[in-house]
């Protein structure tokens, strides 16, 4: 063939539990699935409804960060929940690719959305009076456009050199998604520079915005430190600490991805790292984000008023 494929489909083995502790899996991650999508759906209609928090340029980011959490847990989710109830775990060559690619697009996205999000807490916090100026309406969409774009085009060049590889089997994936790792132990023999093509841009993009962040937070924590006004800079406290909880869960799941020994139990800790990233931080996220936070709270009552309302008038 012209580009040495032999395989046409993929198994992927999922998790290597008895009938009984799938069963518990599926019923677990299909509750969790269900209530991600609904704490970041209503986010969602709030900074949509709400015409307060619609001009502010840190819930039109959160807004849309929320849509990529949507995006994200359904890009494995759903699949992962198929292969729980009817356990084939056959995935065909180009479909396999086409979640790798869309997986790790997203998750190349939600990096570049976790720096927006660092930069305008920076310009908030370390330059005020120039905040509303910089961080204008069109700024602040531009930012959630070249989010998007950059990080699908991030990891193309990636995918289709690993894809360009001979796989000649077998053709098992001792994971629940299509992940390089697993994908390219199964190509055969030369891998050419492949291996290391994939390596530098994941290394580029983790540690590009774990510098970013660190960069920006930094600045923030030693202006918050300076300023005199005690109640707000507890408040401003209080708000980055809890952005850095989101950053830490998701970058400390990614690295500990790196760390992993050699052994035995490889595998399945990986999976249990990548079920982490994939499923738990986007049910997370919101909570920790937007659904403690006084505004969003405030107009959650509005809306549950405004909802109370038109049920009066329409019994009327």
């Amino acid at each position: 063939m012209a580009n040495g494929t032999k395989i046409q489909e993929f198994i992927l083995v999922g998790f290597r539990v008895g009938q009984q502790e799938q069963l518990l899996l599926l019923v677990f991650f299909a509750l969790l699935y269900v209530f991600t999508l609904a704490e970041n759906l209503t986010i969602i209609v709030l900074v949509f409804l709400d015409t307060h928090l619609a001009q502010l340029p840190m819930y039109i980011l959160l807004s849309n960060f929320s849509w990529l959490e949507i995006c994200y847990v359904s890009s494995t989710v759903p699949r992962m929940l198929d292969d729980l109830a009817t356990p084939h775990g056959i995935i065909s060559f180009y479909s396999c690719f086409l979640q790798f690619y869309i997986f790790f697009s997203l998750g190349n996205t939600e990096c570049f959305f976790l720096s927006a999000m660092a930069l305008d807490r920076y310009l908030a916090i370390c330059h005020p009076l120039r905040y509303s100026q910089i961080m204008s309406k069109d700024f602040c969409y531009a930012l959630v456009a070249a989010c998007w774009v950059v990080g699908f085009l991030w990891y193309i060049f990636p995918v289709i050199l690993i894809s360009k590889l001979s796989f000649c089997g077998p053709n098992i994936i001792d994971h629940f998604l299509c992940d390089p790792g697993p994908i390219l132990s199964l190509a055969c023999p030369p891998l050419g520079i492949a291996p290391y093509i994939c390596q530098v841009f994941m290394n580029a993009l983790f540690l590009g915005n774990v510098l970013f962040i660190l960069l920006f937070y930094g600045n923030v924590i030693v202006t918050l430190v300076k300023t005199s006004n005690q109640g707000s800079r507890r408040k401003a406290f209080s708000t980055i600490s809890f952005h850095l909880v989101v950053v830490t869960l998701f970058y400390g799941s990614v690295a500990a991805m790196y760390i992993i020994p050699d052994g035995e139990n490889q595998s399945e800790v990986t999976k249990a790292i990548t079920l982490f990233y994939t499923s738990i931080t986007p049910f997370l996220n919101p909570m920790i984000y937007c659904l403690r936070n006084d505004q969003v709270k405030e107009a959650l009552v509005k809306l549950w008023r405004r909802k109370i309302l038109l049920r009066r008038k329409v019994t009327l």
